[in-house]
């Protein structure tokens, strides 16, 4: 019998409450209801006949699932894209760590029930059941790295039971963190964006170690060398050092006031320096965008230098580029586009100025760098760890590298990404690295699963959400359902008359129905997307 199925118990303990949620024929298969039974807020689903009934909130940031995506047994987040099994409650996507509480349903006399337990009611998260290690055991699993790769391989191997030593590395001083949330809310408190309290590593078993960085791996005598001089041993190894930001190469990039965000700690000192200063934003990736909306009204000016005609021009297209350097501009941000930063010039060591290419010299008390990332590898030199032309680590679908035992996972890696026909890529998608955790922890399990997760990505600029699926590199064509210009829209890009990837505002859950779409693997054509019916994605215009 499925976890939350419960076929007409005729009492309950006291410490349950049962209540009468709908009558047996109100819900047709694949079909939902937000119910409420006491104070707990529940998510009804029909699949198969079948009543289930688990939490009614995304385990990552709280979003309603009623407005997501069912299909078949799994339901999708609307926002940014977990996905959630509805007979048991387990998370199978990300982002997010926690699975869903699951509650005991009962059908009798044509009438569906739901059984919740009082102490338990206002729970709206689930830990899955996991062991901690066993001393005695030798064997050791080393993940370097504190980001969500290397807590999501680490918590696989518990709920798997694997009770040998697992030792985290990280350079950060923080336990790893919502690292997404410090180009968006800067001044954030630090216990607030922790993924796990301390407390949760201890009982479980996960050795942290905090400022600590990994210079050397030596894949012969399986170990590693720290900075201190200090050596560790390790039987299994998992490289998820992710990317550091790209400096900037100019006369002057060195100057007090030049920024790069790339821990909390920078986020809070940017946060601090450009408070009623003028700051400068030199690059519109998703980072400097979201600087540059965050600094908009706190800052005295924002600019926003970049080298294409508008933003995310190369990523999202000129139509929603321009959508969103209007949305900034309406907030005071000004932008200097098709140029790039010849100097910046100091005032007693400090950021005073910043020349531009064609000339024009902006005033700054403040320079926030986004202008691309570099693979954190340089440590690999001499392993035999096989990188690509970036440096990035090249891993097979299991997230295996060249060399035996050594593993690699999220924004560090090239990998196979199946809904291109396993073209190698590099997606700094904090979603897929939490996927390439898990299945880099079930390889050394040897319960092998290969990656077939589909990308997703959000972006959020002055409270409004922006929501990306797929993947469109070599896109030809954008097909636009709604209107860019009145910031309600849904965009397709097609490659070989084929959908490859979607981005909405305002349209949701559109792109989260894509995203699963994809990963059934359907085929999404170009004249589906011209359609006027839009019936096939269950939504409207």
């Amino acid at each position: 019998m499925d976890a939350c199925q419960e076929q007409g118990p005729d009492g309950h303990p006291e410490d349950e409450l049962t209540n009468l949620v709908c009558q047996e024929d109100d819900l047709k298969d694949g079909e939902m209801r937000a119910v409420e039974v006491g104070d707990a807020k529940v998510l009804l689903v029909r699949t198969q006949g079948q009543y289930t009934a688990v939490g009614s909130k995304c385990t990552h940031y709280g979003a309603p699932l009623i407005k997501g995506v069912l299909i078949g047994d799994r339901v999708r987040c609307p926002f940014h894209g977990a996905c959630f099994n509805v007979k048991t409650g387990d998370i199978e996507d990300y982002p997010g760590l926690d699975s869903l509480p699951c509650y005991k349903v009962s059908v009798k006399n044509g009438q569906v029930y739901v059984t919740i337990n009082k102490k338990t009611m206002m729970q709206t998260k689930r830990v899955k059941e996991m062991c901690s290690v066993t001393p005695e055991l030798k064997h050791t699993v080393v993940l370097i790295g504190g980001g969500p790769a290397s807590l999501v391989c680490a918590e696989t191997l518990r709920q798997n039971s694997y009770k040998g030593r697992i030792i985290m590395i990280t350079k950060d001083i923080l336990p790893p963190f919502d690292k997404p949330k410090l180009s968006k809310s800067m001044n954030v408190d630090s216990n607030s964006i922790l993924l796990r309290s301390c407390d949760f590593f201890h009982e479980f078993g996960i050795d942290l170690w905090t400022q600590k960085e990994v210079v050397s791996v030596n894949t012969v005598d399986k170990v590693v060398k720290l900075s201190d001089g200090s050596l560790q041993p390790y039987d299994q190894l998992l490289i998820a050092t992710g990317c550091r930001a790209r400096p900037l190469s100019c006369p002057g990039c060195d100057l007090e006031g030049v920024m790069l965000l790339q821990s909390y700690e920078d986020a809070k000192d940017i946060h601090t320096l450009s408070m009623g200063r003028k700051a400068v934003v030199i690059g519109t990736s998703f980072i400097g965008m979201e600087a540059a909306s965050y600094l908009s009204d706190k800052a005295v000016s924002v600019a926003v230098v970049g080298t294409s005609a508008y933003p995310f021009e190369h990523s999202l297209g000129q139509e929603i580029g321009q959508m969103t350097m209007q949305m900034l501009e309406e907030h005071g941000v000004k932008f200097y586009m098709k140029s790039g930063v010849s100097e910046i010039r100091e005032h007693n060591g400090k950021v005073k100025e910043v020349v531009l290419k064609d000339g024009q010299v902006l005033e700054a008390d403040v320079v926030i760098l986004g202008i691309g990332v570099i693979p954190n590898s340089d440590f690999l030199q001499g392993s035999g760890v096989e990188l690509d032309s970036r440096r990035a680590v090249i891993v097979n679908k299991l997230m295996m590298t060249n060399v035996p035992d050594v593993l690699g996972a999220g924004d560090v890696t090239a990998f196979p990404l199946s809904i291109r026909r396993d073209q190698m890529v590099s997606i700094g998608h904090w979603q897929m690295s939490h996927a390439h955790g898990r299945v880099a922890a079930l390889s050394m399990l040897k319960e092998t699963t290969e990656i077939k997760s589909v990308p997703f990505f959000w972006t959020v600029l002055l409270g409004k959400s922006i929501r990306y699926t797929g993947y469109n590199e070599g896109y030809t064509e954008i097909i636009f359902k709604g209107t860019v210009a009145e910031r309600k829209f849904l965009a397709f890009y097609i490659k070989d008359d084929v959908v490859v990837a979607a981005a909405s505002l305002m349209f949701d859950p559109a792109v989260a129905r894509l995203a699963e779409m994809m990963a059934l693997g359907q085929c999404i054509t170009k004249a589906q997307a011209l359609a006027d019916d839009l019936s096939w994605l269950q939504t409207k215009l």
